[in-house]
């Protein structure tokens, strides 16, 4: 018995039905097809995920015992394919590829700076590509995103109604007759009022043509056939009107009442340029004298700056009363203080760069420490002049004379009068210099320039005896009505009876 017992043992020893541990390793051929077939095993999986098949049954399953329900894939089991984003195509891609690599213990990047980096380069993140999509709306971009590309390449331009343009008419808006203008470069025949009242010297006669109505009024005649009007100039408000004469006079009218107030007498050769600052009325001479008046008082006289040698046919007050600006037929420009300033007789400043005879001067109304002055046909240069520095900012060469400036504030522009040779008005883009438009028309040289009160339209006087209006510089609706609803003084600065 013992002997069968023996033999029953061999036999089950050899019957091999328990897996051999240390079998020697599988051939190349057989380890090739195997993977083979668990690859088309693992094809109806979901690609978005990685499986570990394990090749022994002896290691411990990847499910949990007792759960038959499999958790759903983030991508669906639907086979739905819509139109694909070839952009999440390549991020999706990419994915499957980046599962199957080990992770990188040493990463310093975490999650959340991942995530960022994924939504400012692509918009969205990365994490969340998906190959196949059933939703019909898109995807929501984080709350606060901004698609720089799309504001830089998508902006929607603006409506060509919207846009403000403005027109410049080449052609005056309205032609005055003139005869018997002198065409005399040095003369200042031309002024408008505060109240919309243009005065025009012509010859011995002053006229007043009102902008509003239309009308037309002969203010006064000088008493001498052979004399002549020099020079004009309003006062602030508008009431008083200062007549330069060629017999060494000065004169003051009441226009209302056309009323000659007074006539004073202190140079000795034809008054060409006047200049109110406030009761003070400025005169420049022939002689190259300038005189300041004081129209309150009798004795009337009250400083004399000597200054130049020839005559002042320029002379400006500033806006703001500080300083006085004359150019003469010498081709010079002086800045003189005002006479509570010291009653010195040198001017602050004197700028010879000039080669003519310098009658065009203007103001910056919104740059109180800017003068531009223009030259005669010698020179033919706007110059800017910075007066606290005493330098010059900029100079432009016109290519011809120069007979007035005005600053022209609705658009900040400068504006040129010529003469020989191109007899015509340019409109400058202040500060630069740049040529905006030019206004031809006359058929001589322009003589004088002046700007409405309003400061939309400009009037020049030219030897052709023609006075034209070109209305240039009107302003929008919107900045119109409010510059209406600004009030406006109409009190006069002569307090004191005019003797």
């Amino acid at each position: 018995m013992a002997q069968f017992g023996f033999e029953n043992d061999i036999h089950s020893i050899l019957k091999l039905d328990m897996p051999i541990t240390n079998a020697p390793m599988m051939a190349r051929w057989q380890r090739k097809g195997s993977s083979s077939n668990a690859a088309a095993g693992l094809s109806s999986l979901s690609p978005g995920k990685s499986v570990n098949v394990s090749q022994s049954s002896s290691k411990t399953p990847s499910k949990t015992p007792g759960k038959n329900k499999k958790t759903p894939s983030k991508m669906g089991g639907d086979r739905f394919i819509p139109i694909r984003n070839s952009k999440q195509m390549d991020v999706a891609n990419f994915l499957l590829t980046k599962e199957n690599e080990p992770v990188d213990a040493n990463a310093t990047n975490s999650s959340e700076t991942q995530k960022f980096w994924s939504v400012s380069l692509n918009g969205y993140n990365i994490h969340d590509a998906k190959i196949l999509h059933l939703g019909g709306q898109p995807l929501n971009a984080p709350e606060g995103y901004q698609n720089n590309l799309k504001v830089l390449y998508s902006q929607v331009t603006t409506p060509v109604s919207l846009k403000k343009t403005r027109y410049i008419s080449l052609t005056a808006e309205k032609i005055l007759d003139a005869p018997d203008i002198r065409n005399d470069f040095y003369l200042n025949l031309l002024d408008w009022s505060s109240r919309n009242l243009l005065a025009v010297a012509l010859h011995n006669s002053v006229y007043l043509w009102d902008a509003t109505q239309g009308d037309v009024t002969m203010l006064m005649k000088m008493e001498q056939e052979e004399d002549y009007i020099c020079s004009l100039s309003w006062t602030k408000e508008g009431s008083y009107l200062a007549v330069g004469t060629s017999d060494c006079k000065v004169q003051l009218w009441d226009v209302e009442n056309q009323k000659r107030l007074r006539s004073m007498a202190s140079h000795t050769a034809r008054v060409s340029s006047l200049s109110w600052n406030d009761h003070v009325l400025s005169s420049g001479s022939r002689s190259g004298l300038i005189h300041h008046h004081d129209v309150r008082v009798a004795d009337h006289h009250i400083f004399t700056l000597s200054g130049h040698s020839q005559e002042v046919c320029g002379l400006k007050w500033s806006p703001d009363g500080r300083y006085l600006a004359s150019g003469g037929n010498d081709n010079l420009v002086n800045l003189w203080p005002r006479v509570s300033e010291g009653n010195s007789s040198e001017p602050l400043h004197r700028w010879s760069e000039h080669q003519g005879g310098v009658k065009a001067l203007a103001w910056c109304p919104w740059q109180s420490n800017i003068l531009a002055s223009g030259g005669g046909t010698s020179d033919r240069h706007i110059r800017i002049w910075n007066i606290n520095s005493g330098s010059c900012i900029s100079s432009l060469d016109t290519q011809s004379q120069i007979s007035s400036l005005v600053f022209a504030p609705n658009y900040k522009e400068l504006v040129s009068a010529h003469g020989y040779s191109h007899n015509n008005v340019v409109i400058w883009k202040y500060p630069s210099l740049t040529k905006v438009a030019e206004l031809n028309g006359h058929e001589n040289r322009v003589l004088n320039m002046i700007l409405s009160p309003d400061c939309s339209t400009a009037a020049t006087a030219a030897g052709d005896e023609t006075i034209r209006l070109w209305k240039s510089f009107e302003l929008d609706p919107i900045k119109k009505k409010t510059s209406e609803r600004k009030p406006k003084s109409t009190s006069s600065v002569i307090h004191q009876s005019i003797r």
